[in-house]
């Protein structure tokens, strides 16, 4: 293979740069952010280091901890899908697809090393896409830097993902989770009471939305929401317009999702955690009954944790279809040594940031 041309000596290289990106664990209000509607995700001290070294090349290589073949991308890739879907290896498809959209003025060579499980629901991909945007120069406000990275998801795997992951891991503050309003990209954050752990639970089932219903799920709900406006705006009784049992049904879990994520919130914020735990079950009943996209492994591990003393309550986290449950519960009454499956304690997270 012939050698990259060369950027003239006049355009030295940067210094060396490192960003940082959390991943995230939606507490409550999943499939909500596409509709338009509410939902609560927490950035965790689990996350995506990129450290980068432009050179004078016009390629972009990058290698990962947990990878066998690095990606390496032409840093004039035009931002096609097409294109960026034929990238190799798999994994590279976020990397063409941030490098196509941030187009960095130089390449270089870099690596990326996470503590973040892939698969796992817990926004690997997101905090990705945010990290290498960072390193690579790109400084934009969270909205903005959200959705680029949303863009490049979309391009990188097909899946019509919603706004949350990139959002959380951009713009969380530290202490407590993100309350997001879909509607209007308005947010707040609040505060996780002292005391209450967070733990989250690997169900064992590894998730992978581009080969799931998830984006059958968004077309119901487009479906559903015809001629009555976004989900996240109705109210219960405006249900009996959809004549589809099994839109209404999908319609339902959005309307109602949304009422226990306000209601979550009040619930952290009196210390009522008792009645936070019973609002977090109830949401993976309606994920897993009106939304079906539970697992028999993710119920199973609900209905384990809401068995022991000191959980209040538990649900499947993120878009479903496998991945992990999410748990709030009194300190140290989640063995994490008694699962089969990886489990982490997690702490909220401050959102991503340039390090050098």
């Amino acid at each position: 293979m012939p050698e990259p041309p060369r950027i003239p000596e006049e355009h030295p290289a940067d210094p060396i740069a490192r960003a940082y990106s959390p991943g995230r664990v939606n507490l409550i209000g999943d499939h909500t952010d596409y509709n338009g509607g509410l939902a609560l995700p927490m950035a965790v001290d689990l996350g995506t280091t990129v450290t980068f070294t432009p050179d004078s090349t016009f390629r972009v290589v990058m290698s990962s901890a947990g990878e066998p073949e690095p990606a390496e991308v032409d840093i004039h890739l035009r931002f096609e899908p097409e294109l960026i879907r034929t990238s190799t290896p798999a994994w590279g498809r976020y990397v063409a697809a941030i490098v196509a959209l941030v187009r960095p003025f130089t390449g270089g060579r870099g690596r990326i090393d996470s503590t973040l499980p892939v698969g796992a629901g817990l926004s690997s991909s997101a905090s990705l896409e945010v990290a290498l945007a960072l390193a690579l120069g790109f400084h934009a406000e969270p909205i903005t830097m959200a959705r680029t990275c949303q863009s490049a998801e979309h391009a990188a795997t097909g899946v019509p993902c919603g706004l949350m992951d990139q959002l959380v891991v951009s713009a969380a503050e530290d202490g407590g989770a993100l309350l997001i309003d879909f509607s209007d990209l308005s947010r707040r954050t609040v505060a996780i009471p002292e005391g209450l752990e967070v733990v989250v639970v690997h169900s064992g089932h590894r998730r992978s939305l581009d080969h799931s219903p998830y984006a059958a799920r968004r077309a119901e709900c487009e479906a559903a929401s015809y001629g009555l406006g976004p989900l996240g705006h109705l109210r219960p009784e405006d249900l009996v317009g959809i004549a589809d049992p099994q839109l209404r049904s999908r319609a339902r879990h959005v309307v109602t999702e949304c009422d226990r994520v306000r209601w979550f919130c009040a619930a952290l914020e009196t210390g009522d955690l008792a009645e936070a735990g019973r609002l977090m079950t109830a949401s993976h009943r309606s994920l897993a009954e009106d939304f079906e996209v539970s697992t028999p492994a993710l119920d199973d591990l609900v209905v384990h944790l809401v068995s022991l003393e000191g959980v209040y309550g538990a649900r499947l986290t993120g878009a479903g279809f496998g991945g992990c449950v999410v748990s709030i519960a009194e300190p140290g009454a989640i063995d994490l040594t008694a699962f089969s499956t990886p489990a982490w304690r997690v702490r909220p997270s401050a959102g991503a940031r340039v390090l050098a």
